[in-house]
């Protein structure tokens, strides 16, 4: 089975590929494809962003899309960066300019109020209309400073309490263990097996 990933963020293919490198699936990324259709995400949560890009892009290819979109939730900042994650510090932002943001912003903030969570939605969309939502967490605290080189976005600033280390230091095998795309995947890949075997899952019309 052909499965379309729609994302161009590398870390996060690594991930996917990671946890679903068991099934007889022929992930496709959003990259091979030709001139795919740019999805503005321009929704309010993750579910409808992710189910946007991936209703979309299985529209256009005929294909089995996995859309996710995915942030960080501080409570403190009123749930800032949320849906904004990956631009928090403007259109162009890089990964170390949202952390650079996200930081001033909390360099006030004691440490019993630094708590946050990330948050993975994924949506599968099949040509035939059927899809499926999955959403998960990971609970922490944001550390002072980041710490670790293993992950991408935010994870040197998540510190996981339980391990005592950020998810930018943990490799992608335990990464995937306690994260919120890990999580999520997981439950995925119990999705696919049974889509496999026999394609079913919730109706929904494009």
């Amino acid at each position: 089975m052909d499965l379309v990933v729609a994302t161009t963020n590398k870390g996060k293919l690594a991930e996917i590929a990671h946890v679903l490198k068991g099934l007889p699936v022929r992930l496709i990324p959003l990259s091979d494809l030709s001139n795919p259709p740019q999805v503005v995400e321009d929704e309010t949560t993750f579910e409808g962003n992710a189910r946007k890009k991936a209703r979309e892009i299985a529209r256009w290819s005929g294909k089995a899309t996995l859309a996710d979109d995915s942030g960080l939730v501080v409570p403190a900042l009123g749930g800032r960066p949320g849906v904004y994650s990956a631009r928090y510090a403007g259109p162009e932002a890089t990964d170390e300019d949202n952390r650079k943001k996200l930081l001033d912003e909390m360099k006030e903030v004691p440490w019993e109020g630094r708590d946050a969570r990330f948050v993975c939605c994924l949506v599968v969309v099949f040509p035939t209309g059927q899809e499926w939502v999955i959403e998960d967490i990971c609970e922490g605290k944001i550390a002072i400073e980041p710490r670790g080189d293993q992950g991408f976005g935010y994870d040197p600033l998540l510190w996981i309490p339980s391990l005592q280390k950020t998810m930018a230091e943990l490799p992608i095998e335990e990464k995937n263990l306690v994260s919120h795309r890990g999580k999520a995947l997981r439950k995925l890949l119990k999705i696919l097996e049974c889509a496999i075997r026999k394609p079913s899952g919730r109706s929904s019309a494009w």
